[in-house]
């Protein structure tokens, strides 16, 4: 072949580097985020602090001193109040101060939020579990479309709130008795909110497979014979993975702000078992001598829950191929 063939302008290009995957195309899309790039950061910061912070602050989260002890290092101010406040009582071996019970605020604070963000992952992921199978199936087989989205009304229709608490109530005890007071309360609060908070993502999982078994790709796999299991498996749960993910960074921050509620009603864990909502409840009373006790966890609450949707934000336009490059 003569070099003319070779540059010849029927003759097609050699590419010079690969095509790029998918997942690179939705991570160079993710990118141009600015909003959801910074709040990766900043969630990695605060998921960073309450899962390894204890290893480098090993103050006991639940230690209450002795009698003496605790008259003397009860209710510090934190290091910062020191600046303005020349009279206050200020402990430099706590940073964020003590409670009334002289236990540590910084401790605390990493504790809760380890607590509150495993709270959270795990009931996203049994209301996303529920909420794809529950779509997957009514979308699919039209046979149980009707009755399955009649399930999925009852529920949006019921008063979530209520319902948990009274649950809480009637639960309690057995869960307590078979895992413990605090794996039982820890149970128990995850399976509410996961079992409350799928029916969003069954209607978007469901309006999805109805448009994608239509497609000529599932049409084609069905007249080769393909046995509806393996086609949701192979053909329609990977071209629904968009929303499925999308669904499941918010209703992370759905799951932190129930958990942090039903602690500030007194209806989640027990008193001596921080978490970012029980520490609001406890701070309440004394919030107008000690705002910082109500800042910190507040602050934390907002700030998991505003980065994780402009996160959810970011995914949704880098999984979605009409917006993609855009």
């Amino acid at each position: 072949m003569t070099d003319a063939a070779h540059n010849s302008p029927l003759s097609d290009p050699i590419p010079d580097k690969p095509p790029r995957s998918q997942w690179e195309e939705v991570w160079s899309q993710f990118r141009r985020h600015r909003g959801a790039m910074i709040s990766l950061f900043i969630l990695v910061v605060i998921v960073a602090g309450t899962y390894l912070g204890p290893l480098i602050w090993r103050a006991d989260p639940q230690a209450i001193p002795s009698t003496l002890d605790m008259i003397k290092q009860r209710d510090a101010r934190p290091i910062y109040t020191s600046i303005w406040d020349s009279g206050a009582k200020v402990q430099w071996a706590n940073p964020l101060g003590t409670d009334n019970l002289a236990r540590d605020n910084l401790a605390r604070l990493m504790y809760g939020g380890r607590v509150s963000i495993a709270v959270g992952l795990l009931a996203m992921a049994l209301s996303i579990v529920l909420g794809a199978l529950v779509g997957v199936l009514a979308g699919y087989f039209r046979r149980l479309d009707s009755p399955l989205m009649r399930l999925t009304d009852l529920f949006l229709a019921l008063p979530l709130l209520p319902l948990i608490l009274v649950a809480s109530l009637l639960f309690r005890e057995p869960l307590s008795a078979a895992f413990g007071v605090e794996g039982g309360t820890f149970v128990l609060i995850v399976s509410l909110i996961g079992i409350t908070s799928w029916m969003q993502t069954a209607r978007i999982v469901r309006g999805d497979v109805l448009a994608l078994k239509e497609r000529e790709f599932v049409l084609a796999a069905k007249s080769v014979g393909t046995r509806p299991g393996r086609l949701i498996r192979r053909h329609v749960l990977p071209n629904v993975l968009s929303p499925i993910m999308v669904s499941a960074t918010l209703g992370i921050a759905t799951a932190i702000i129930t958990e942090s509620a039903l602690s500030f009603l007194g209806f989640g864990f027990p008193p001596d078992f921080p978490t970012w909502g029980r520490l609001l409840n406890d701070s309440v009373d004394r919030m107008v001598s000690f705002p910082e006790r109500v800042l910190w966890p507040g602050l934390m609450i907002s700030l998991t829950v505003l980065c994780v949707n402009y996160i959810g934000d970011g995914l949704r336009d880098a999984l979605d191929p009409r917006i993609r490059g855009r």
